[in-house]
């Protein structure tokens, strides 16, 4: 597969932050639209979150700011939400290889599949090359000294020691699945049990016989409050998305319960739910998502992240006072997250080259206070400014593909994550497994052959 260039007006030299998905394809679309590109990644391998490892802080809630970062946080049974077909890149189908016993055929594959597609992706397309491995950015910030005014300056370390680097551009790709948030529980200072996050979580042993409360019923809470309940004595899901007097049974399970939030946790072991239930519990699970943390950026007048929105940011990516030289790809979320990466990418590309131009600073701002009034107006909470529900994700990926000249996201490809997504909810623990939209793989795999009929190398990646 040929690497296109397209004739930019100019070429950047651009630091890219993270080898996860987002800074793969990232590194990609920069290089193809000529810009020199260096990735900074401060683990050994690619795969961002989808790496795996048994490995766990040893402070089980992450609050301690001195504790020894483990920077993935999947557990050994996750398998991905939505359908692999939806899923991929949009010119780099993730299709289930011929079933060899190396590879997880599967819809809805585990995390070890999808780091598989990953590599395939960076091998694909020579992209590990331009990464430096093991090497982590502690500081970036536009550069101060008159020679370098307009540029930006790349503090890292490795084991080859200290780098002191000048860009062009920055781009953050450090993924939000790393810095935990906490429910807030009254009482929770004085209560005996132990509590962990979902970060620190991978296999259901260590809950063996316990009374166990899930916080969040959210993809990871529901995945999690299911696996443990293989193992526990009992599983309590709270839930703030509940009817307060809400208290049922599972579906399918004789030791799993819903409940809504927690009242109150009391020094005796018992904590009391907004129901009125009382349960005496050895441990809570927080299932209660993560924060956006970039502590490497020198940028704290320019970018803020407050209550988990962070900007102010021009349609999630460039900050006004600072565009193009700093964007950021992958914030949003409840999203089909490898075709947005990889448009917006493809959408910083083209403007740090000049093939397409961004507003003017006032401009860009007029648009994003617009954007958070919306919100605000509409009761919506600061911390889900980067969340797209319903029709928003792919309208905003449209509206970013029509600025890159690039094709639109395909009707199937749309149809199949609102199917699926409302799969979660209806069946929540079996629809990786029961689907009915047989005519939108059909339809994604005709697709496939059509693209990759110009690759004939790569048709053996297709079932046949």
């Amino acid at each position: 597969m040929a690497h296109s260039n397209r004739d930019p007006t100019t070429s950047r030299h651009v630091a890219v932050v993270g080898a996860g998905a987002a800074g793969l394809v990232t590194a990609r679309e920069l290089r193809r639209e000529g810009h020199s590109v260096v990735v900074l990644e401060r683990g050994s391998q690619i795969g961002g979150v989808w790496t795996y490892t048994s490995q766990v802080e040893p402070d089980p809630l992450s609050l301690d700011p001195t504790r020894p970062v483990v920077h993935s946080s999947v557990y050994k049974s996750l398998r991905t939400n939505i359908p692999r077909e939806c899923m991929g890149f949009t010119d780099f189908p993730f299709a289930a290889r011929p079933h060899d016993g190396s590879r997880d055929p599967r819809r809805h594959p585990g995390h070890s599949e999808v780091l598989a597609y990953l590599r395939d992706f960076a091998k694909e397309f020579d992209v590990e090359e331009m990464i430096r491995f093991e090497t982590e950015v502690v500081r970036a910030e536009p550069a101060a000294d008159e020679e370098n005014r307009g540029k930006w300056r790349v503090e890292s370390r490795s084991s080859d020691g200290a780098a002191d680097e000048i860009y062009d551009a920055v781009v953050v790709c450090n993924g939000h699945y790393t810095e935990p948030r906490h429910a807030h529980i009254a009482g929770i200072d004085s209560w005996p049990g132990k509590q962990i996050h979902s970060h620190n979580y991978r296999v259901p042993d260590p809950f063996k016989d316990q009374i166990v409360i899930v916080i969040g019923s959210s993809a990871s809470g529901v995945d999690i409050s299911r696996d443990i309940a293989k193992v526990a004595k009992e599983v309590h899901v709270s839930s703030r998305s509940t009817s307060p007097d809400t208290y049922e049974m599972l579906p399918g399970y004789d030791n799993l319960w819903l409940h809504p939030v927690i009242e109150t946790a009391r020094k005796d072991g018992s904590v009391v739910f907004q129901n009125g239930k009382t349960v005496y519990a050895d441990t809570i699970m927080h299932c209660t998502g993560y924060k956006y943390y970039f502590p490497f950026l020198g940028t704290k007048d320019e970018v803020t992240v407050d209550d988990n929105r962070v900007g102010p940011l021009y349609k999630h990516v460039f900050p006004p006072a600072l565009a193009p030289g700093l964007s950021f790809i992958g914030l949003p979320w409840q999203i089909t997250p490898f075709p947005m990466f990889e448009l917006q990418s493809k959408w910083v590309a083209a403007v740090l080259s000049g093939r397409v131009s961004l507003p003017s600073q006032d401009e860009m701002m007029e648009d994003t206070k617009a954007f958070y009034d919306k919100l605000e107006a509409s009761g919506i909470p600061k911390r889900y400014t980067h969340l797209m529900p319903d029709d928003s994700q792919f309208e905003y990926d449209n509206w970013l593909a029509d600025q890159c000249d690039y094709p639109r996201i395909e009707k199937w490809r749309e149809e199949m994550f609102y199917i699926g997504f409302k799969r979660i909810y209806a069946q929540s623990a079996t629809y990786r497994d029961n689907w009915d939209d047989d005519h939108l793989i059909i339809e994604a795999y005709d697709d496939f052959v059509k693209f990759m009929s110009s690759y004939p190398e790569l048709l053996p990646l297709l079932k046949t």
